[in-house]
């Protein structure tokens, strides 16, 4: 009888040992043990994917505006390992903003402003899911926004294909002027849904024409933004990296003077 009581609780502590190993590797899989977020090791993927860079002549930015430098972040975005890696800068950088109260709650949904930041969000989105505690069918989103309202059929659908839902944050890939971010807090304010922060991965720390900031712009909405990288620290090192030589410094230190939060120094 002393035998079997014996088999019995071996059985039983390895059935619970088994058990709490898979709830820990489950756990793990699902993101509560995150990496945390290393700006320094974010502005070196900047450089080191060539996000940032310079132009031997001034061209004309989407704001209009002509510069000597730019920040494009379509070709890490359109390499599928890269994008998800950026997805996991997001991720591990919301949950830091979290637990130090710089958000005021973590997000039910990610979604990127037309069309420049679509797919970013939905794979962050999708990762985002995946972490969760409460990851089950019907636990989240996967929402997505259309560059052209529809002009016809259910008025929810005129800005979206599928709404986000719950707490939203929107992402954005460089803001200029922001404007693209306004409009796209205007169509979610008025679907209802309900916006805790605006994501930038690199702000070029521009003022508006009207002489805001775009933080100060998205504030006046009502929503905090935040950028993952800024203008101000990735130029100089920009800059030392790729050595494009004084002319262009002292043009981008114009363009500052001109339009930046801040004047630049990089000579």
């Amino acid at each position: 009888m002393q035998k079997d009581f014996q088999n019995t609780f071996l059985q039983s502590y390895v059935t619970v040992k088994i058990f709490l190993k898979t709830q820990n590797l489950l756990i793990k899989f699902r993101g509560v043990k995150m990496k945390k977020f290393d700006q320094e090791e974010f502005n070196n993927f900047i450089l080191e994917n060539n996000v940032i860079g310079f132009f031997k002549e001034p061209i004309k930015l989407k704001s209009g505006r002509m510069s000597n430098w730019y920040v494009n972040w379509r070709k890490p975005t359109n390499d599928a390992f890269l994008l998800n890696e950026i997805a996991q800068y997001i991720i591990s950088w919301t949950e830091q903003l979290f637990s130090t109260k710089n958000l005021e709650s973590k997000p039910d949904c990610f979604y990127g402003v037309p069309e420049g930041a679509t797919k970013l969000a939905i794979i962050t989105q999708h990762e985002w899911a995946k972490q969760s505690e409460n990851y089950a069918k019907g636990s989240h989103s996967i929402p997505m926004g259309r560059a052209k309202p529809k002009e016809h059929g259910d008025p929810k659908d005129k800005y979206f294909v599928g709404l986000p839902h719950g707490k939203t944050i929107i992402i954005e890939d460089v803001t200029t002027t922001g404007n693209s971010l306004l409009k796209t807090i205007d169509n979610l304010k008025e679907a209802g849904i309900r916006i805790i922060a605006a994501y930038g991965l690199t702000n070029r720390m521009e003022k508006r024409d009207d002489g805001l900031s775009v933080s100060e712009a998205v504030k006046a909405k009502g929503v905090n933004y935040l950028s993952l990288s800024n203008a101000l620290e990735l130029l100089p090192k920009a800059y030392a990296k790729l050595q494009p030589g004084e002319e262009i410094a002292k043009a981008i230190e114009e363009e500052f003077k001109k339009y930046g939060v801040q004047e630049l120094k990089l000579l």
